[in-house]
């Protein structure tokens, strides 16, 4: 075994995990805030709910759809002119921020509109009949009731952007991936595909370890 990883660069497989953790940190926390208000207002917006307003509704799941469908290495290459004008550069770590986002805030918006339809409607009716406004029905009564699926769908997203990343080194977005992608693919080094493989599988199974936790700890008994 050791023979087999003794031309392994462990200072660049450190690089490498270190620019994933990066881009993973980054785009979550953006995906998050964008991603978590898109959601409420899919939901409020939606037929049957509090600011019920059916056009708002459908051009927002036209866009949220529009993003989804499209598999990320393809919106990676689409995003190109946008990335290089926000960032400067569609490489590197902060090259592959701008479209990890836009690939997983739809995704997680959606996520959010699911979770709130699984809340109790006698709640959010109850509160109304006590003359509370929108903004306190989402902030007190909607979040946390919600707050389990909420934390279950950041960490299916958190997953899911950990996928994203590995996929953006085939435009040289760097970390992992990237590495997997030069060294694996175009040199046919198998032994740092491996170990490229097996730190992406202990880093999806930590972050899920880690939501379940989450969850099971903010479920009401």
């Amino acid at each position: 075994m050791s023979s087999l990883l003794a031309n392994v660069d462990w200072s660049e497989i450190a690089q490498a995990a270190l620019d994933t953790l990066t881009m993973l940190g980054g785009s979550l926390v953006f995906t998050l805030v964008i991603g978590l208000p898109l959601g409420i207002w899919l939901f409020l917006a939606s037929p049957g709910q509090l600011l019920e307003r059916p056009r708002l509704y459908a051009t927002l799941s036209v866009i949220v759809n529009i993003l989804r469908s499209l598999p990320f290495v393809i919106l990676l290459i689409v995003m190109i002119p946008l990335t290089v004008l926000l960032i400067g550069t569609s490489i590197g770590v902060g090259g592959a921020i701008p479209p990890l986002v836009a690939g997983a805030a739809p995704f997680f918006a959606r996520l959010v509109e699911n979770v709130l339809r699984e809340v109790d409607r006698g709640v959010v009716e109850a509160s109304q009949s006590m003359g509370a406004t929108t903004r306190q029905i989402i902030l007190h009564v909607l979040l946390p009731e919600a707050l389990p699926g909420l934390i279950g769908a950041a960490t299916v997203t958190t997953v899911a952007l950990v996928g994203y990343t590995a996929m953006s080194g085939v435009i040289g977005g760097g970390g992992l991936g990237d590495l997997a992608v030069r060294y694996g693919y175009q040199r046919f080094q198998t032994d740092v595909m491996a170990v490229t493989v097996v730190l992406l599988l202990v880093l999806v199974q930590c972050l899920q370890s880690a939501g379940d936790r989450l969850v099971r700890r903010f479920t009401r008994k």
